[in-house]
Order: C-alpha cells, then sequence, then structure tokens
C-alpha cells in the first residue's frame, strides 16, 4: 500500500516561528543588492507570509525586551541620542506608537487628543498617559521607552550636508557592527567596510534613494548572516563571548540545531515632521533544523551558501562553517 504525503498540510502544521519567517532568498545565489521595496506589503512564502505590517510583535516578545533590557543594564552607550536629535525621537514614537495600536488593535491601544496622550499595552499591563513632547511625562527617556515597546533596534540618521548621519539610536542587538563606534559617522562612512559595494555603486544609489524619500513614506529591504546559537547580540564589544563559537561549530555533532539563519528586516521610514531618516532594524533567527523542514528553503539556503563567493563569506563571518551548513542542508539529513 502507498502512502500520500501532502506538502501542504505539511507546510499547514508548521510553528507559527517558521511560517512568519522572513526567508530571504528568491533564487539558488546571492549578491549584494538595495533590495528595498515598499513596506506594510504582504510577502506570501513557501512556509507562510510575513510583512502584512510595520511592527512585528511574535512569541519572542517579552524574551528579546529582557534580553534588551539586561544588555542596556550591562552597557548603557547602547543608547545613544545627540542634543540636536531630541525632536526626532518623539517623531518616532509620534509615527509608531499609532501604528502599533492600528496592527494590533486587540493588545494595543493609541489616543491623542492634541499632545495629550494614551497608550495601552496589554502585553505589559500598560496604560501611560504622557504629553507628546515632554521627557518628563514618560517614566524613561523618550528612546529608552520606545525600545521597551517594540523588538526592533533603532537608528536615526540625520539629514544635513546632502548626506545622513547616524546621529541616534538604540541598537541592543548589532550583527557584527558596533553602534557606539558609528554614531557620529555618516552614510557612506558607515558602510565603506562591506565588500563589493563601493565597486558596485550599491551604496551611493542607496544613498540617493533615501535622500528622496518624501515624510512619511516607507520602505523596507532584507540582510542577513548567520548566528551560533539564539543569540541576538553578536555586536563587535561581545565579540569574545561569540566569536570562538565560529570555529568549532562546523565539527558540532549539534550544529543543525545550534546554527541559525539571522534575518533582519529593516524599515526606512522619512519621519514626517523632523524629515529625520528612520531605520528600524527587526532581526529574526532560524535554525538550519527549522529551516529544513521546508524544502524549498533548504535547497536554496544549501546552494547560496555553497555559491557564495570568498570575500562576502569572509566579511559575513560566516567562512569556516558554510561549506558544512551547506552539504548538511543539500545532504537531506535530518537533524539529531
Amino acid at each position: 500500500m502507498s502512502i500520500t504525503i501532502d506538502k501542504d498540510s505539511e507546510l499547514a502544521v508548521l510553528p507559527e516561528r517558521i511560517r512568519k519567517f522572513p526567508f530571504p532568498f528568491a533564487n539558488d545565489f546571492y549578491r549584494y543588492s538595495a533590495n528595498v521595496e515598499p513596506a506594510n506589503k504582504d510577502v506570501a512564502t513557501e512556509a507562510g507570509n510575513w510583512g502584512a505590517g510595520l511592527i512585528d510583535i511574535d512569541e519572542f516578545y517579552h524574551e528579546e525586551l529582557a534580553d534588551r533590557e539586561a544588555i542596556l543594564k550591562r552597557d548603557p552607550s547602547r543608547m545613544q541620542v545627540l542634543p540636536h536629535m531630541r525632536t526626532a525621537v518623539w517623531d518616532s514614537i509620534a509615527t509608531l506608537l499609532p501604528s502599533m495600536a492600528a496592527e494590533n488593535p486587540e493588545i494595543m491601544s493609541f489616543q491623542r487628543d492634541g499632545d495629550t496622550c494614551r497608550w495601552q499595552n496589554s502585553l505589559q499591563n500598560l496604560d501611560l498617559e504622557f504629553t507628546m513632547g515632554d521627557d518628563d511625562s514618560l517614566p524613561m527617556e523618550p528612546m529608552r521607552f520606545l525600545g521597551t515597546q517594540i523588538q526592533d533596534d533603532i537608528v536615526l540618521l540625520d539629514v544635513r550636508e546632502n548626506t545622513m548621519w547616524l546621529d541616534a539610536g538604540l541598537v541592543t542587538f548589532a550583527a557584527d557592527w558596533s553602534f557606539g563606534f558609528d554614531v557620529g559617522m555618516n552614510f557612506l562612512e558607515i558602510h565603506g567596510p562591506v565588500p563589493r559595494v563601493k565597486e558596485e555603486n550599491i551604496i551611493t544609489r542607496a544613498e540617493q534613494f533615501l535622500l528622496r524619500l518624501q515624510p512619511g513614506e516607507q520602505f523596507r529591504r532584507t540582510n542577513w548572516t548567520m548566528t551560533v546559537g539564539r543569540r541576538l547580540d553578536t555586536s563587535t564589544e561581545t565579540y569574545p563571548e561569540w566569536g570562538p563559537d565560529r570555529g568549532t561549530i562546523a565539527d558540532d555533532p549539534d550544529m543543525p540545531n545550534k546554527l541559525h539563519l539571522r534575518v533582519e528586516v529593516q524599515h526606512l521610514i522619512r519621519l514626517p515632521h523632523s524629515g529625520v531618516l528612520m531605520f528600524l532594524i527587526r532581526s529574526y533567527l532560524l535554525p538550519l533544523s527549522d529551516i529544513a523542514k521546508v524544502p524549498s528553503w533548504r535547497e536554496k539556503f544549501g546552494h547560496v551558501l555553497a555559491e557564495l563567493p570568498e570575500d562576502m563569506a569572509e566579511y559575513k563571518g560566516i567562512i569556516r562553517y558554510r561549506k558544512a551548513a551547506s552539504d548538511w542542508l543539500l545532504s537531506g539529513k535530518s537533524a539529531a
């Protein structure tokens, strides 16, 4: 007797972390590109869908916000706001809280009457009245408060001298870079170390695109790398804690469960009042063992890793284990 397996039924019972994962590869190869598209557009994948809203709230909400709190206590420099950016921080609050309430009306609410605001977040049992623009009306600094409500990292770029300057932000989940080091740099300086982008003029084109954004416009893009363990804070400052794992994971029998594809969904928003550019960086982690549950993802990612040019693999920090990961994905084996 033969048994027919319904692949659609198999995918339908996948856990939410897989069904909502923003798998970034459309092809069997990858090269740097701006890959910018309008925000708030639902994207169908082979496992489910993602991207219908601006701020994604998922099963890791409390875990990730607690992680952020612990990181900021250890290293307050992960949040910096240069004095002239205070207005932009309030512009960010005025933009994001109404959006979150509109996208999640069953758990969040935002009302505003003039400058008097009321924010309710049932996930935190929070019912807060504050005055827009008044720092003292919040229980903590405005940027810090915003970081307690969303899982995204926040970067604010001031626009002057025909370019953009990283002059404020809250970044606890950096992927192999240092927010503290980059504060005060302009857009081209920040992206200078990335291989190929200068020769292919990608960053210059991206800069010009962002400078043309009109107030209120919202776009997004994805970026990816890999991380050992379910660890969001892989900043340069904490390299001694996670860097050595890159040299040992290829020989670890539990590699499929420990090695994660890390995808950033980056929202690009021209704030409506200050004109500052807001980058929201939401990071997602999915182990190879979960990726393998979606056959097309397994094959595509395996080929991407195998074909990726050496300089790009080196920059992403995956050079020492990408072959082992690719071999496992393309072998069709199951995780232990």
